[in-house]
């Protein structure tokens, strides 16, 4: 494959859009006087990828850092925390290699108009929808990689908390029904008239959750797309982005809402549509393949999975219909988000499906 080719598979900013500019003279006049290898204004470029907090590519003479700041509009009063972002990358990142080093933290909204935080960029390789032409994985290699990639979670679950001094994080035992409770709460009030209300759901999963199985760090948003790879031939893993939801909490609630995105070959044509890592090529686990093989790797006993299953599919339909209302309030411009509200009343159905197969 030539340079070119593996080119294609970095991820790539795209033009600044304007509802999300800041003053760049003013973040690079800060970042000069904290960070090493940084002068003058930096070129700003925006990713696209993502849906929640905001992340851009500053190119400075030097060297190119990540900047990340929480978007504008309608926002879930605890989500888009910097400070506690980049604190847990931070003290996570001396026991678990796979976190991008953090350089400054900014809790000054004069510089930008909001908190904001820079750290080292990662060059490498992210699989998202769908792999390039001119990338072909045997069913062989494509399962190797999914093992790393899912090895890389049972790593994560267990990490020593106390030594990484987050165990500030939890809240202690109840963790699963504090979560139920809260995205219902969350859910409730990012609703909008056109889409279903979840009632019935949410009293299912208020009914049927378990206790805790542990307490452990967990990322919370671990996919496919938030994995970076060293390259297109060795795919190592070099990395995992985006910690903004990480904290103490039950393993399998993780892998519920891992696999509310994991599609797979067999899924329907709204599943595929709404795909975003190439979970469906051959070789990949099918997700009762990824609950088993997590559980053979940690011992743990997976003996309720529909109650997981149906709380990752709820738990994504609350994040997308979050992003939806702030598009319907008129807080972003983005046109991806116009229709979400139509994935939110898809991931209803598939919630009851799940339910009354259970």
């Amino acid at each position: 494959m030539t340079h070119d080719d593996t080119a294609a598979l970095v991820d790539q900013p795209s033009a600044l859009r304007h509802e999300d500019a800041f003053d760049a003279a003013a973040v690079g006049a800060w970042l000069a006087e904290r960070v090493d290898g940084i002068s003058g204004v930096p070129e700003v470029r925006q990713y696209a990828g993502g849906a929640s907090n905001l992340t851009y590519l500053l190119t400075f003479p030097e060297r190119d850092v990540i900047l990340r700041r929480p978007p504008g509009g309608h926002r879930a009063a605890s989500a888009h925390d910097m400070d506690r972002e980049y604190r847990v990358q931070n003290a996570i990142r001396p026991v678990f290699p796979y976190v991008p080093e953090m350089l400054a933290f900014c809790a000054d909204p004069a510089v930008i108009g909001t908190e904001f935080y820079v750290m080292e960029r990662l060059r490498g390789v992210i699989f998202r929808r769908d792999l390039p032409s001119d990338v072909t994985l045997s069913p062989e290699r494509a399962r190797s990689v999914c093992t790393d990639v899912l090895d890389r979670l049972v790593e994560l679950h267990q990490v020593d908390v106390t030594a990484t001094g987050l165990g500030d994080l939890g809240r202690g035992s109840g963790y699963v029904r504090r979560q139920i409770t809260g995205w219902s709460d969350r859910f409730r009030r990012a609703h909008t008239a056109n889409v279903p209300d979840f009632e019935n759901v949410m009293t299912w999963l208020s009914a049927h959750a378990p206790d805790d199985v542990a307490a452990c760090l967990i990322h919370n948003d671990f996919r496919f797309d938030n994995v970076v790879f060293s390259d297109v031939e060795s795919m190592n893993v070099i990395g995992i982005l985006d910690w903004e939801m990480a904290t103490i909490g039950d393993p399998l609630m993780e892998l519920g809402a891992t696999l509310a995105y994991w599609v797979q070959a067999d899924d329907d044509d709204v599943m595929q549509q709404s795909r975003r890592q190439p979970t469906h090529i051959p070789g990949m686990l099918t997700r009762h393949e990824v609950v088993d093989y997590y559980a053979a790797q940690t011992g743990r006993s997976v003996t309720n999975w529909p109650f997981y299953e149906v709380y990752g599919l709820f738990r994504l339909a609350v994040i997308i219909q979050q992003l939806y209302r702030r598009f319907h309030d008129g807080g972003t411009s983005n046109p991806v988000y116009r229709d979400f509200w139509m994935f939110t009343g898809y991931l209803e159905w598939r919630c009851k499906e799940a339910i009354r197969a259970a």
